[in-house]
């Protein structure tokens, strides 16, 4: 025979059910007349009475269940070895580059040294240059007196070269 273990819970009946337990004359009810989910139970005390039972509850998976993986987190770890290589590629672009930005900034640097020497320099040639061809000094005085009378009257001038 087989056995099937049961727990006993208090659940209300439902109303179109008759109350099961046996007559006081000792009337046994038919098994044929017993609805279903109520079985014959022993209670702790040692009396047996008809009772709704309910089956054990089956154990629960030992296994835990699969979460999905969310969007998220697959996008950053589909990007990841991108952007990795990304900044790969322009350490090794940095590096084919550096001479070349060296040799730049150099070239920087002695445009401005000549640019500095210019604003210098020429200034200074030039002034060299006219004291060999003047008149020793480099430099020409030129004077102007002239005289007038009235607002409409005639003008008299004369110009001085020293």
């Amino acid at each position: 025979m087989h056995e099937t273990t049961y727990e006993i819970t208090t659940q209300p009946r439902p109303a179109d059910y008759p109350a099961y337990l046996p007559a006081p004359e000792g009337r046994v009810m038919l098994p044929s007349e017993i609805p279903p989910g109520v079985q014959m139970v022993t209670l702790p005390g040692g009396i047996r009475t008809l009772a709704y039972t309910q089956p054990t509850a089956p154990a629960a998976p030992l296994a835990p269940v699969s979460q999905p993986i969310p969007a998220w987190a697959k996008t950053t770890a589909l990007l990841t070895p991108t952007i990795g290589g990304g900044i790969a590629a322009a350490g090794i672009g940095l590096s084919y580059a550096a001479p070349g930005l060296i040799a730049m900034s150099q070239a920087l640097w002695s445009a401005v040294a000549f640019i500095a020497a210019a604003a210098i320099g020429v200034p200074l040639l030039l002034r060299l240059g006219r004291g060999a061809t003047g008149t020793g000094t480099g430099t020409t005085h030129i004077t102007q007196n002239i005289t007038a009378s009235g607002m409409f009257g005639r003008a008299n001038g004369t110009i001085n070269h020293r």
